[in-house]
């Protein structure tokens, strides 16, 4: 007989973890199963040399709970892998979370029952369970995305995906090292790999823009002031378009003169964190001539900090404008470049054409490698709800219902889909936000929806095909006027890695979060209309 809860919920990472702890406290039985064999999700997957976040740390984690906020103290304002992995257990241990999860159990599939109203649930291993809820709490960044490379089976040495880094821990002093790709995560590894491997070949599909993070330890006087002023940062983050203690600035790049728009641009690029990208002109993220005045300041910059002018040329984009794709942050990335034991292999001039047991064969040589890594992104959004096979009613499923792009409602419900809650799903401001702020709302405005429906005696909650429609309207409305809309990125949906992923699909809100949350609290406040509750 399968187990049987109230709701069952798919991740143990930042979202999974507190969905958890809302809803003990409305009294309900939970069992998340979480693929890991440890909490953390992102930070328990990704432990790669370098790997940290870019959110500012005292941003990052929960505020739900005082006394969490100020027991714990980041030992640096921008907090590495290590240590954001050893607060989410801390977390889960302060709020003793773990009796309620099931580690190393992969879900392959979650069929809904119109008879019982209620979801059945298959892991991998051959066992079942059930619950009216079910709520996915699996990421935006969880799919790893793998190149479809001649060979890649028959190397002898170490190879894998840099969020698969084992987690006994890799070796790469006075090792030959090959990095594929060149995006947020190959620009953390590059830069760490490039202190200790004895030759680092990167091999680049395509340049991003990046920006300095400029971290540094958390002083003790920094300390008590972030301690002193937790809840006005907490509250800051709110007001802002993507819950970075960045906002946009008002005036836009095109009113300035020259002089003002070099002062303004040198003092963000010399500050921590995403001001360079959240925190610039409110008009170089829409309007193609703002956002090439900013792509020539910041191309200059990598030009300054590369030695070889040929080579930087090959690091500066020139198929999209800075912060129309996913901004890396960095620390002295593009110095690395000019260390005689690192290469770059640009794939756009010399493809690779196999891997061989002992290295990378491209157009133009053959170079042997102790360890490969493939810094190939991710299946982003919906990679992680293609991997389980989600059906409906009737039998529908979802990576069918949303073939031609997503179609939801607030990002957290498809017509179809009763009682399935997606967290930090397409259409939700969460995916284009700093993570944790946007998560936050999304865990509470579902556990109070859930709260409504035990008061009002409801047991199944549907968006509606109308609600559906508008909301999938307005995201689109609302990326359209966006710059990334028209760029092949993550954002939209497009990789090189993955069969069928050519065409640009809407994946973000972006509306900005306080405009979301507004939305959020309006259907709320209507008694969740745009929802069928029975």
């Amino acid at each position: 007989m399968d187990a049987e809860y109230d709701a069952i919920v798919i991740g143990a990472g930042v979202s999974g973890l507190y969905m958890l702890h809302r809803l003990r406290g409305l009294g309900l039985s939970v069992r998340v199963f979480e693929a890991g064999n440890g909490v953390g999700g992102t930070w328990y997957w990704n432990r790669y040399p370098g790997c940290r976040f870019d959110s500012e740390s005292y941003t990052y984690g929960y505020a739900f709970d005082e006394a969490l906020l100020h027991e714990w103290h980041w030992s640096e304002h921008f907090s590495a892998q290590p240590e954001t992995l050893r607060y989410l257990e801390h977390v889960a241990d302060r709020f003793d979370l773990r009796r309620d999860i099931s580690f190393g159990a992969r879900v392959a599939g979650a069929v809904w029952d119109d008879t019982t109203q209620t979801w059945e649930i298959s892991l991998e291993d051959g066992t079942s369970a059930r619950a009216a809820l079910l709520i996915t709490a699996i990421g935006a960044l969880s799919s790893p995305a793998m190149p479809r490379i001649v060979g890649m089976d028959t190397f002898v040495g170490p190879a894998f995906h840099t969020a698969r880094w084992p987690h006994a821990g890799l070796e790469l002093d006075d090792k030959r090292v090959a990095v594929i790709g060149t995006g947020a995560s190959g620009v953390q590894l590059i830069a760490e790999a490039a202190k200790v491997a004895k030759q680092l070949t990167v091999y680049q599909r395509r340049p991003n823009w990046c920006a300095p993070l400029h971290n540094a330890p958390i002083e003790e006087h920094e300390q008590k002031h972030i301690t002193a002023t937790h809840h006005e940062i907490i509250e800051q983050c709110k007001q802002t378009f993507g819950q970075f203690i960045h906002d946009a600035d008002e005036r836009k790049a095109l009113e300035q003169t020259a002089l003002e728009r070099h002062k303004f641009w040198e003092h963000l690029y010399s500050q921590p964190g995403f001001g360079i990208w959240m925190g610039n002109y409110r008009d170089v993220l829409v309007n193609a001539d703002a956002n090439l005045l900013l792509s020539d300041f910041v191309a200059d910059k990598i030009r300054g900090r590369v030695h070889d002018q040929t080579l930087a040329e090959k690091l500066i984009p020139k198929d999209h404008g800075f912060g129309t794709r996913r901004v890396p942050l960095e620390t002295r990335y593009y110095e690395v470049y000019n260390q005689p034991n690192v290469d770059l292999v640009d794939l756009r001039d010399t493809p690779i054409e196999e891997i061989t047991p002992y290295g990378i064969r491209t157009r133009a040589d053959y170079r042997e490698h102790d360890a490969i890594v493939y810094a190939t992104g991710f299946d982003a959004v919906t990679g992680g709800f293609d991997r389980i096979d989600l059906r409906g009613r009737d039998g529908l499923r979802l990576r069918d219902a949303w073939r031609e792009g997503p179609r939801t409602f607030l990002g957290l419900q498809t017509p179809g889909f009763p009682n399935l809650f997606t967290l930090v799903g397409p259409h939700n401001a969460s995916t284009f936000c700093n993570m944790p702020r946007c998560i936050e709302q999304n865990v509470e405005w579902v556990a109070d929806l859930v709260a409504h429906m035990r008061g009002a005696g409801a047991t199944v909650a549907e968006a509606t095909d109308v609600a559906a429609d508008e909301w999938t309207a307005h995201v689109h409305n609302a990326a359209e006027r966006m710059l990334f809309s028209k760029i092949d990125s993550w954002f939209t949906g497009v990789s090189t890695n993955i069969e069928g992923h050519t065409q640009r699909r809407v994946l973000l809100y972006a509306g900005g979060a306080a405009n979301y949350r507004e939305r959020c609290d309006d259907v709320a406040a209507a008694g969740y209309a745009g929802l069928r509750l029975s």
